[in-house]
């Protein structure tokens, strides 16, 4: 059997990490990060575990990434998200010059694209990947929380 492998099938193996910071409790963002056809670093939202505010999931996938390659640029590598990232991430996805982000939802509010945050001029952003399924999960933790409250 021959696996595709495209943007559709790397968003799944974020949203499996937002799936996983949704049942830690985090708000569930899940990113990963590929080169060439290769997952390198997965990882999830994590602020309220580690209690940092810094602990987005691409801050974390952009740490883990860094660390198996062995250095500080993600030349030649994609990072797929499931919600646009916020300036924050942004800025820190500018520093590394990675090649791609792929995203999955938009955020309308707190996002790098309605904020006019720069990435880099080499970095490629593509957003709309499964979008519906990166929304729902986010619906979900929120509905599930404001019933708990």
């Amino acid at each position: 059997m021959d696996l595709k492998l495209d943007d559709a099938y790397f968003m799944k193996k974020a949203l499996q990490e937002a799936e996983t910071a949704f049942d830690l409790g985090e708000v569930p963002i899940g990113a990963v990060v590929v080169v060439e056809n290769r997952i390198i670093a997965r990882a999830h939202n994590l602020t309220e575990r580690l209690n940092d505010v810094t602990a987005h999931a691409e801050m974390q996938a952009i740490t883990a990434a860094a660390n198996f390659l062995g250095g500080k640029y993600l030349l030649n590598c994609t990072l797929y998200v499931t919600l646009e990232p916020c300036q924050m991430c942004a800025g820190a996805l500018y520093w590394s010059q990675i090649s791609k982000i792929v995203y999955g939802a938009k955020d309308p509010e707190r996002g790098c694209g309605t904020l006019g945050t720069k990435l880099h001029p080499k970095t490629q952003i593509i957003g709309g990947v499964l979008e519906t399924e990166s929304s729902e999960v986010l619906k979900r933790f929120f509905i599930q929380k404001r019933n708990l409250n």
